[in-house]
């Protein structure tokens, strides 16, 4: 007779935190998935441009995901996990390491006044990229801490330590506080040339006193493990206490991972609530002009990448407007033409990154009575927002013509959306076979 231990399988957990909602995914040794999980999240959202989220939520979702996905395997022994979080959100801990206020998201464009008061005072931008190696961009961590000491100055004065959300969730796992150079490289107060903190951004927001720079964790290579759950986590997750996390990243390099894009001539392409385009480097990939953001990857070297904050969110709500779903996607674009009869939108419902106008907003184009149908607004939504980011996909590889381009995220189901990226790429736009990349990158870098 087989005993309890001699039965139960080796497993690994991927979890990913996005904007929307948090996914788990349970894999073998061989990346074969076990079991799923998914819950949602609310959103603070104001006029403003203010988009925020309570890092409670992150855990509470993390936890039924976690719950959902290990229930659907009952022999699963978790050996490790990984986290794989949005990036640029910035949370905030006092000196007893409770959260101050809501995380301010990557998505977040009310702090874009204080993202070019940075660059001006540091120099403008080209002394900037010369001084730090990038140029930052709204969305980026460096400008929220600025926002906080000018809006918030008494929460501004409690901040003891900063934290990214894959972060937060290291912590609430482990109770270790540290970082690693992926996600790291979305903050702006990184190098991503050296590896290292950057200590003069932040001493012109808090004047030199050190407040954040002490407030930054220690920063660990991918290969390195943050430790094992915490035994009352482990409890309430279902997991053993020996559950080892891996250091994690933020969902593009986890994203990256899970694709296979960890060496060169890989191009991958997430439509999700944002959309972005990557492409594994040996080097560091330095653009003056800010546009691509010359990240680190979570698998050793540089991952430059361009951001575009309207994407599946824009879709959707169309759809949503227009009484239809997502299964109406396939049919729209099946009975209209490419470029919609002439209609045009510009999708910068959220502002937007790259181009870098964050207090834009979205436009709809060339209007008439012949093409005013709701297949052709469809056609017109996903349009903008696939030559948008394909434009992104140029400046990446630097005019270079992609032969193949891996395409996650959910604009990816749609079999007539591929087609049309196919179409204005010239390229091979191949699916993997595990769609959840960020969640399947995470547990792959536990492994």
């Amino acid at each position: 007779m087989q005993r309890d231990d001699e039965m139960r399988q080796a497993t690994y957990l991927g979890i990913d935190c996005g904007t929307q909602g948090t996914k788990a995914l349970l894999i073998d040794e061989n990346g074969s998935p076990l079991g799923r999980g998914y819950a949602s999240h609310a959103l603070i959202e104001h006029t403003t441009g203010a988009r925020e989220q309570d890092p409670q939520w992150w855990i509470d979702a993390l936890c039924t995901s976690v719950k959902q996905a290990v229930l659907l395997c009952p022999g699963a022994d978790v050996l490790a996990l990984g986290v794989s979080g949005q990036q640029h959100g910035l949370v905030v801990l006092d000196e007893n390491l409770h959260v101050i206020r809501p995380a301010k998201l990557w998505n977040d464009t009310e702090t874009a006044p204080q993202n070019a008061s940075l660059i001006e005072r540091l120099g403008g931008r080209s002394k900037f990229f010369e001084r730090f190696g990038l140029v930052p961009l709204t969305g980026y961590t460096v400008s929220k801490l600025l926002w906080l000491k000018e809006k918030e100055p008494e929460n501004f004065a409690r901040v003891r330590h900063i934290l990214l959300p894959h972060e937060y969730l290291n912590f609430w796992l482990t109770g270790r506080l540290c970082a690693e150079w992926g996600d790291a490289s979305g903050t702006a107060f990184f190098d991503v040339r050296t590896r290292s903190w950057t200590r003069e951004i932040l001493d012109e927001i808090d004047g030199g006193s050190g407040q954040l720079f002490r407030a930054l964790p220690p920063l660990l290579a991918p290969e390195e493990i943050v430790g094992t759950v915490r035994a009352e986590v482990a409890a309430q997750l279902q997991l053993p206490a020996t559950c080892i996390v891996s250091v994690g990243g933020g969902d593009n390099m986890m994203g990256a991972i899970g694709t296979g894009n960890v060496r060169e001539g890989v191009v991958t392409l997430s439509l999700g609530t944002s959309s972005t385009v990557y492409s594994f480097s040996s080097q560091p990939v330095l653009d003056p002009s800010g546009s691509v953001a010359p990240f680190c990857s979570s698998s050793g070297g540089w991952l430059p990448l361009v951001c575009t904050m309207n994407a599946t969110n824009v879709v959707t709500q169309t759809l949503r407007v227009l009484g239809k779903t997502v299964t109406d996607i396939d049919a729209a674009l099946q009975e209209t033409q490419p470029g919609a009869d002439g209609l045009t939108c510009l999708p910068f419902l959220n502002g937007e990154r790259t181009p870098d106008l964050p207090n834009a907003f979205g436009s709809l184009l060339g209007l008439s009575a012949n093409n005013f149908t709701s297949a052709n607004l469809i056609r017109a939504v996903i349009e903008g927002v696939s030559f948008g980011i394909l434009k992104g996909l140029e400046l990446v590889l630097s005019g270079k013509q992609p032969e193949v381009i891996l395409a996650i995220g959910g604009g990816a189901r749609s079999a007539e959306w591929r087609q049309l990226l196919a179409d204005v790429s010239g390229a091979l736009i191949e699916v993997p076979l595990e769609d959840e990349a960020g969640c399947l990158g995470a547990a792959m870098q536990a492994i």
